[in-house]
Order: structure tokens, then C-alpha cells, then sequence
């Protein structure tokens, strides 16, 4: 009999449900997308109901997909979006939409928060600065901002927790995922008495905490019945949707980087030790791996930006690729690469959500700079590109001046699978950059930590030995002069049109 490992990330676009079996070998994935509401200017929320309910689905289709029974599932392992809010009554009802990690509307509580604990004392305990896409800051605007909702509240979960505890009936959550909460002390992997305290927010709210490998707790009845799954299936703690996207690509040692481009766009570093990249722009968190930890660079709006151009202004590829089955992103891309490099002097400013790495401004606004009569629309959509990758190269020059030090970028997320992307990214990186076998990301991550809290693996760095290998490279090019000074150009555009955010922020605020 067939024995799988099931990993379930809840991401922003949807939630996905991963079979592998023991050897590591993908059998079937499946992603049901659910809805994102921006009821206001820079707000992002989502209704976890959609999320349990999407899991679900994923869950049943998957099985079907595999032609896999749910008692071939010997564990499971769950991943999704950090940073999210949810809030439940005593009787675990939810309260109102999640606040998601992309949601800007908390700069104030973030400001209030460096002034009640200090910054320094800040970065010491939680790895980072307060800013607007953490959980506390939503905590804080709930609080001042829709009293009632605060007062019934009882428990605070996090995306993925919400759907282990309709799962599960627990309250439990990973050390990886807390850590981007900054409520949580990351070098002593706990919950922070002293932000807490601070921030007057209820301990009782809190949810258990453990390993991300460690068994947290068992399906329920009524999950198994639903979802077709056994009963008192094994669920592993797991972790949020970056450090288990690195175990699924590797990185699980010093010496060792990630780029993954989804929605967001991270630059991730292996740590032995816990260091807080004080006033650095880098972020430190727990990894997946017990007693490790990582440093992170965001930005907000990577593949975001993508999408967003291909909905507004790529309808026309979008319709061409449903005539030929194709994925409009390859049309897009392919016009894109006839585009020279530099793109004749155009260039995008992916700040479309605001940005977090390596500006912390909720104020910031994307922007094209440069068109003339000469640009087609090939110019536009490489000029998104390389926006989004000298976004990457920001953070991934962090990592460097902090003096991390690596020869080769594993990259992941839908820009790897673009043979133009991923040339352009090594170009722009100056290093070598590859993919790996496994293109499943968070979710492959997720089903490993399953098999190393079942004992298919002794740990999680064995699971990624004999899973995880290099598959596709490239190599840096002649191009990097024309690169290096766009890049010079686009920092310095952000300097200049920061006041002029500021002005458009108030104005759309009026």
C-alpha cells in the first residue's frame, strides 16, 4: 500500500493540498483559489471561512487526482500566509475578516509600538522593526479601532492555524510562523513576555507554540469526514509559507539563499545562530529547523505586480492563452524578452502595495518612469520585470552587506519556471542562480516537516538530502553593465518621488 505525505499551504490566492510519497515524488497538487477584498485604499482582507473551505477541496481533489485513498495518508503538514490576524470568540466563531500580511492601514499602531517598548528593545526581541504587515500593529487597530470586535475576542490565530484548528479543533501554532508576529521572542523561541505586557494584549489569546516538525495535533472526525482523511491522522506543527518554502527548496544551512517570487518576493538566508540585523533592513525569525534561524528581505509586490499587469493591462495575452491552453504569463514573457535589456531607458517601481525591503513604507506607490512615444508594450512588461528584480537584488544586497556569503541562489515561486526570468535574475544578481527538482515550494516544505514528525525522516535536514537537488542553472552575462546602472537609477527614483507618495497617500485619503 501506497504511504503519502500531505502538505496544505494557505496561501493569498488560495490553498493548496500536496500528496508526495516517501521517496519525495510528487503525486498530485491541487489549488482552489478564494477571493481577496480591498474594502479600502491599501487594505487586504479575507474571510477564513473560504480558506477552511477551500482546503477542504483541495484535500478531496488531490486524492482523487492521485487515485489515493485518504487512509494511504499517513501525515500532514501545514504551511500558508504569515502575519494575518484572525480573531475568534470563546466559542471559536470568527469576528470579522482576517488582516492580511500585505494590509498597510497600521502605521500609526506601529509608530505607538516603537514607543512604548523602544525600538532597540524591539529589534532585540522580535528580529525587526514594527511595521504594517505584522500581526501585533493589527492588533492594536482592533483595538482602537473597532472596540466591540476586541472585547469579544479570545483567541488570536494565525492563516494556516485557523484551518488546523477546523481541522484539528486546536489552538496550536509553529515557532517559525509566531516569529513574524512581534509578540514573539525569536531568540529564545517563546512568546514575549515583555511585548505582551507592553502591548496589553490578553496571554490568553495566544495559542501553544512548538516545533515545526513536532506532532501538534490529530484530525477530528468530523475534518476526516469531510475531507475524506482518516480520523486522528497525524498534523505536524509546520510554519509559515517562507520557512517552509525553503526547506521545500534546501535551505537548511549557513551558506545557503533563496529567492522565492510569488505574490511576495523574498530573499531568504540560513542562520546557526540567532543575530537581529539591528537597523539592517534584513528580518530575523525561526526556521523550520529546530535551533535555527533566518534572516528575510520582503518586498511586497513581486509576482503582485505581475498579476496585476496581466489582469489590467494584459487582457488581450490572457485571452490568446485561453484560445491555445497556454498560461498568459508565458505569452507575457515571451513578447517581454524581445525588449532589450534596460528597456531603452523605462523603468517600473513595483510599489504597488507600499513596500517593506528595503524601504519600510506603507506610503510608497508603483510607477512607470520614463516612457516615450519609442516603448511598445514588449518595453512595459520588461520593465515589470526588471523592476521586480532589482527589488530582489535590494534585499539580497542587504544579505550581502550583513556579510552573508553564498555562490549560488536557489529560486522558486511562479518567476523560476521562466527560462527569461530566471537569465535576467542571474544577470541582475551577478551569481549563479538555480531551480531544484521539486517546483511545490511552501507546500513540499510542509509535507517534509509531516514526514519528519511521522519518522520518514530522522530530520529535516536528511529530508531535504534525499528529496531536494539542483536542476536547472544560469549563469551571469555580458548584460550586467546596463543593469548596474538602472539599478542606480531605479534607487534613486524612489528617493526622489518619496515626498510625492507621502502627498498622493494624503490625497487618496481625502
Amino acid at each position: 500500500m501506497a504511504a503519502y505525505l500531505l502538505g496544505i499551504d494557505v496561501g493569498t490566492g488560495g490553498s493548496k493540498a500536496l500528496l508526495i510519497d516517501e521517496t519525495g515524488h510528487v503525486a498530485a497538487a491541487v489549488t482552489t483559489e478564494y477571493p481577496l477584498h480591498t474594502p479600502k485604499p491599501l487594505w487586504s482582507e479575507q474571510n477564513p471561512h473560504d480558506w477552511y473551505d477551500a482546503t477542504v477541496k483541495s484535500i478531496r481533489a488531490v486524492l482523487a487526482e492521485a487515485n489515493a485513498s485518504g487512509d494511504d495518508v499517513v501525515g500532514m503538514g501545514l504551511t500558508g500566509q504569515m502575519h494575518g490576524l484572525v480573531l475568534l470568540d470563546e466559542h471559536g466563531d470568527v469576528l470579522r475578516p482576517a488582516i492580511l500580511w500585505n494590509d498597510q492601514r497600521t502605521a500609526a499602531q506601529c509608530d505607538e509600538i516603537h514607543q512604548r517598548v523602544g525600538l532597540e528593545r524591539v529589534l532585540a526581541i522580535t528580529g525587526k522593526p514594527a511595521l504594517t504587515g505584522f500581526t501585533a500593529s493589527k492588533v492594536l487597530w482592533v483595538r482602537e479601532q473597532e472596540r466591540d470586535v476586541f472585547d469579544r475576542a479570545a483567541h488570536l490565530l494565525l492563516p494556516k492555524d485557523y484551518v488546523r484548528y477546523r481541522l484539528t479543533g486546536e489552538l496550536k501554532s509553529d515557532v517559525a510562523d509566531a516569529s513574524g508576529t512581534m509578540l514573539f521572542d525569536v531568540g529564545a523561541r517563546r512568546w514575549s513576555d515583555e511585548m505582551i505586557e507592553a502591548l496589553d494584549v490578553p496571554r490568553a489569546w495566544l495559542p501553544e507554540v512548538t516545533e515545526s516538525p513536532v506532532v501538534s495535533a490529530t484530525l477530528s472526525t468530523e475534518a476526516a469526514s469531510a475531507t475524506g482523511l482518516p480520523g486522528g491522522l497525524p498534523v505536524v506543527a509546520g510554519a509559515g509559507d517562507q520557512a517552509a518554502e525553503a526547506v521545500g527548496c534546501g535551505i537548511v544551512g549557513p551558506g545557503q539563499v533563496s529567492v522565492t517570487i510569488g505574490t511576495s518576493g523574498v530573499v531568504f538566508a540560513a542562520m546557526e545562530r540567532y543575530a537581529p540585523p539591528l537597523e539592517n533592513g534584513l528580518h530575523a525569525y525561526c526556521h523550520a529547523i529546530p535551533d535555527q534561524w533566518h534572516v528575510m528581505g520582503v518586498m511586497l509586490s513581486a509576482g503582485g505586480s505581475l498579476r496585476w499587469y496581466r489582469d489590467e493591462l494584459g487582457r488581450e495575452e490572457t485571452a490568446q492563452a485561453q484560445q491555445a491552453e497556454r498560461d498568459p504569463y508565458e505569452i507575457l514573457l515571451e513578447d517581454a524578452a524581445h525588449a532589450p535589456p534596460g528597456c531603452e531607458g523605462l523603468v517600473f517601481l513595483p510599489y504597488l502595495a507600499g513596500e517593506r525591503t528595503p524601504y519600510a513604507d506603507p506610503h510608497a506607490r508603483g510607477a512607470f518612469v520614463g516612457l516615450t512615444l519609442r516603448h511598445t508594450k514588449a518595453h512595459l512588461t520588461r520593465a515589470v520585470v526588471e523592476g521586480v528584480t532589482f527589488g530582489l537584488l535590494d534585499c539580497l544586497n542587504l544579505a550581502r552587506r550583513a556579510g552573508l556569503r553564498f555562490e549560488t541562489v536557489r529560486i522558486s515561486g511562479g518567476g523560476a519556471r521562466s527560462l527569461f526570468w530566471r537569465q535576467l535574475l542571474a544577470d541582475v544578481f551577478q551569481c549563479r542562480v538555480a531551480t531544484v527538482n521539486v517546483t511545490q515550494g511552501a507546500a513540499y516544505g510542509a509535507a517534509l516537516l509531516a514526514g519528519v514528525g511521522g519518522g520518514l525522516f530522522p530530520n529535516v535536514a536528511a529530508a531535504c538530502h534525499d528529496t531536494i537537488r539542483e536542476s536547472t542553472i544560469a549563469q551571469p552575462t555580458l548584460a550586467e553593465p546596463v543593469y548596474r546602472e538602472l539599478h542606480r537609477v531605479y534607487r534613486g527614483l524612489y528617493q526622489s518621488l518619496k515626498p510625492r507618495f507621502v502627498e498622493l497617500a494624503e490625497t487618496a485619503a481625502e
